[in-house]
């Protein structure tokens, strides 16, 4: 720490910090536009102007950019002095003369941050008469809108978006007092991290699309915490609600996870809870029934014959998963997933408890100077980790700044020195990549293959680790390339997940993580869904002994948990199985294939109208709360389960977290994700309305006159209200980020320990599991991968806007739906005489179907693979490691 002193107060800073964080940070109020705490300074709107004496006699000081000055022992400036408040009107009234002033119209109005500013610089009347610069608008695709004439030229979006990002298609054009900041043409932007656009630009000049089909101003949106549920890292984000529909999905800032980003998935994958396919009413053999029946219905059947089995679910809370436990029976609990998933979930959560290795958070990540990326497209299987990744590629250029004395603020300086030097990046997946730009070498290669290397890099990094018979010399080069980076390296990081379905490869992860010499070496997981985790640090049997169990006769009916049978195994294996049950109840959010068989349909509450916990690949347990009140008969999942349980207790939320922790040793720690229902602030609970919320007696107006009375929540500390604080609430439980001056996500630096760093109070949730202990090494290595003459194997490919159940009912992710196609090698491709575009037909050796579906060649594919889309429903029938045999369509004879 250094002290400075700013307009004769004397100051505690951060050392290594430029001057504008060190006064935001303070908690004083500085304007800024292109400065941004995650892209460093660039110094181009020149308004977090201040002055600097050069010591206690100098009266006049000098004019210098805070963003672009380094904080120093005994430094003095103002910022309040008269020349340069003057100065800092003066020069955002310049950079306004372009600005169209379209506040009343603009979606950017009451949460801008370039409202804000103008406001502190005390500029607010307009004197340029003169004609206004004016821009053509482009459309950016289904995600962003695009207005133009509002830019004020501060250059954050090109710099989150080529620099930081790594896209390549948004770009600035012209120079001097007319540039553009937009594609060489129309079209969607090909980012999967576009979308933090809307909350990267300063003004309104990239908006949210989705949010404008149902646009409601930010102080109208009723809000809560929550947690992304489009995959498993655990991203947190803010919901906003008006008039009972979710009308946007915003980051909220958390110092270990996201930081201040999100995927496009996370961002607007929400349209699924105002889905047209939303269950919405309690059924009984097709027809509408009330809420009294439905209960009715579900003791019945509850004691009705044999024994009943509960399949829970990787998207459902711990909470509603284990009141499904209860309510069947530890014996009678099966997790839901098929056999393939439900070994490697069972073996990661086995390495994250005592493989002795620490899995890191995404912050953690970014800080890593070497990674090996073990069979996975880290960009579709887990996205904000893609980013982090990107970021950690960077550190080797940071290393270098600093030995010439430049620091990681001064963005523009350390860029240009990353052509120079990159932190090494190694990347073994079955095709391309969307990180591979910055992987130093690359590897396309079978499950088998990439396993193979990956137990030849820990045989290089250890002679005891067990080694791959007959590697190619190839390979063996890699390996040796790829083991002596991580060998220098002090920060090593092993990245692997399911996307493979392979247990080789997670095991092969794991010998090249215990092999590495460093003490600081991390190793982390993808998991597909938001609770994959938790479901399996929960624990139970597989989906397909719960099909045993009914086959065989000691049970007869079934509760299955937000759950589509039908996406995790074969259709005529899930017909068999739901035909064979005498009773088949559904708890769902969504119209799906198991939905419609059910006998008792009951409709479950989504994440923004129920709570819950969900653990994360990191091991980190996380509490969401409803943003809005569930409309009758829809409930959470869990009070479905609870309200037909004799012991009344259980139908309080905390009541059973509490049980949920006393249960499992590794949950035990659930309870300290946020506080309970009884927290309140100064005898009042949390109100999820902004202080500013407004025509809440007029919402309910064309149905009765009088205002209705406010819902009550005895499940959550919120209110459905606007009264009570927000200033002063544990940052698990903050809805709403604003200050006063500060309308925009920008305030958040308010909530921070310093600008970019931590929450004060600490980042929301608890890490549940902690390494210890070592295992012994893996020594069961496949062999090689040799494709079959006349037989191609499925491979999965999980992508970003095609894999996910949740977010593919959202209009605007279904825009972006990958091409419906198969993948093929191009000699797979000379063998069968096809070329891109012809249809083949696809025949299982298990008797499905035959599909008749396009080709695309995919050049970095391996022979003998088949690729398709994980996820999509029309390859719902074609699992990973399936054998089948293609011909051209209308092509007699097999090949």
């Amino acid at each position: 720490m250094i002290r400075i002193e700013i307009d004769g107060c004397s100051y505690d800073v951060q050392d290594g910090n430029n001057l504008l964080s060190a006064c935001l940070s303070l908690g004083l109020d500085l304007p800024y536009f292109c400065w941004h705490p995650a892209l460093g300074s660039a110094g181009a709107c020149r308004q977090c102007a201040v002055i600097q004496y050069k010591d206690a006699e100098d009266q006049r000081g000098r004019l210098v950019m805070a963003c672009m000055t380094p904080v120093a022992d005994k430094m003095r400036v103002s910022i309040d002095a008269e020349p340069v408040r003057q100065f800092r009107s003066d020069n955002i009234e310049l950079l306004m003369t372009n600005h169209p002033h379209d506040c009343p119209v603009c979606e950017e109005g009451g949460e801008c941050h370039l409202q804000d500013m103008t406001v502190m610089t005390g500029h607010t009347s307009r004197r340029y008469r003169g004609l206004k610069r004016t821009h053509n608008n482009q459309n950016l695709g289904p995600f962003i809108n695009h207005e133009m004439n509002r830019c004020i030229a501060c250059y954050r979006c090109v710099r989150f978006y080529d620099d930081y990002a790594g896209g390549h298609d948004l770009q600035v054009f012209g120079v001097h007092n007319n540039v553009y900041f937009g594609r060489f043409e129309d079209g969607a932007l090909e980012s999967e991290f576009s979308g933090n656009l809307v909350e990267v630009c300063p003004t309104g000049v990239f908006t949210d699309k989705t949010f404008s089909a149902h646009y409601a101003r930010k102080w109208d949106l009723q809000t809560a915490p929550s947690v992304c549920a489009h995959c498993g890292l655990g991203c947190n984000t803010a919901p906003g609600e008006r008039y009972g529909t979710l009308r946007r999905v915003i980051n909220r800032y958390h110092g270990e996870v996201n930081g201040y980003f999100l995927c496009d998935r996370g961002r607007f994958g929400y349209g699924f809870v105002n889905s047209p396919k939303r269950i919405r009413k309690s059924q009984f053999n097709g027809q509408d029934i009330t809420i009294d029946e439905a209960e009715s219905h579900f003791r019945n059947l509850l004691k009705a014959g044999k024994a009943a089995i509960g399949i829970g679910s990787p998207r459902a809370s711990l909470e509603a998963n284990f009141a499904l436990r209860m309510l069947v029976g530890e014996e009678n609990f099966f997790l839901g997933l098929d056999d393939t998933e439900h070994t490697l979930l069972n073996a990661i959560v086995e390495l994250m408890r005592h493989g002795g290795i620490h899995s890191p958070s995404l912050r953690e990540v970014e800080q890593a100077d070497a990674v090996l990326i073990l069979g996975e497209d880290v960009t579709h299987s887990a996205p904000r980790l893609a980013l982090s990744l990107r970021q950690a590629a960077r550190n080797a250029s940071f290393d270098l700044a600093s030995t010439l004395h430049l620091l990681p603020w001064q963005d523009a300086a350390v860029r240009n020195l990353e052509s120079r030097t990159q932190s090494p990046v190694f990347i073994a997946s079955i095709c391309a990549t969307r990180l591979d730009d910055v992987a130093a070498n690359t590897y396309r290669g079978s499950p088998e293959d990439i396993a193979r290397l990956g137990f030849a890099v820990a045989h290089c990094l250890d002679e005891s680790a067990p080694a791959p018979a007959a590697l190619g010399d190839a390979e063996q080069a890699l390996a040796s390339i790829i083991a002596n980076s991580l060998k220098r390296a002090k920060r090593p990081l092993i990245v692997s997940g399911t996307s493979c379905s392979s247990l080789d490869v997670i095991q092969a992860a794991y010998n090249v993580a215990k092999a590495l010499p460093a003490t600081d070496k991390q190793l982390t997981f993808t998991v597909p869904e938001c609770n994959s985790l938790g479901l399996a640090i929960m624990g139970g049997a597989s989906l397909q002994q719960a099909f045993e169990r009914i086959g065989s006769g000691l049970a007869d009916s079934v509760i299955i948990l937000e759950n589509d049978l039908y996406r995790r195994v074969p259709e005529q294996q899930a017909d068999r199985f739901l035909e064979s049950a005498a009773h088949v109840v559904v708890i769902d959010s969504l119209e799906n294939k198991t939905a419609a068989q059910a006998e008792l349909l009951l409709p479950a509450a989504t994440f923004a109208e129920s709570e819950g916990t969900l653990v994360n690949n990191e091991g980190r347990g996380q509490r969401y709360f409803p943003v809005y009140p569930a409309a009758e008969p829809v409930r959470g999942s869990w009070q479905w389960l609870t309200s037909v349980m004799d012991d009344a207790r259980w139908r309080h939320h905390d009541a059973l977290t509490a049980a949920c922790a006393n249960a499992f040793s590794d949950l035990a720690a659930i309870i300290q994700t946020a506080p309970g229902a009884d927290y309140t602030v100064q005898g009042s609970k949390i109100p999820r309305q902004p202080h500013r919320y407004s025509g809440r007696t007029a919402m309910h107006a064309d149905i009765k006159v009088g205002e209705p009375g406010q819902p009550h929540d005895t499940e959550t500390p919120f209110a459905f209200s606007m009264e009570g604080d927000t200033g002063h609430v544990p940052p698990a439980l903050l809805p709403v980020i604003w200050a006063p001056g500060w309308n925009s996500n920008q305030a958040i630096n308010k909530f921070q320990q310093q600008t970019g760093s931590h929450l004060r109070g600490g980042d929301p949730g608890v890490r549940l599991l902690e390494a210890s202990g070592a295992l012994p090494w893996f020594g069961d290595i496949p062999p090689s991968f040799r494709p079959e003459q006349g037989r191609w194997r499925v491979m999965p490919l999980p992508h970003i806007f095609g894999s996910e159940e949740l977010s593919l009912q959202s209009p605007a992710i279904a825009e972006r739906l990958p091409a419906f196609c198969v993948m093929l090698n191009p000699v797979d491709a000379e063998t069968l005489k096809v070329d891109s575009g012809d249809h083949v037909e696809i025949s299982s050796l298990l008797g499905i179907s035959i599909l008749t579906i396009p080709i695309r060649i995919k050049l970095t594919l391996p022979q003998g693979l088949l690729g398709i889309t994980a996820g999509l429903p029309a390859f719902q029938s074609m699992k990973a490691w399936a054998k089948v045999t293609i011909k051209k369509a209308n092509q007699e004879g097999r090949l």
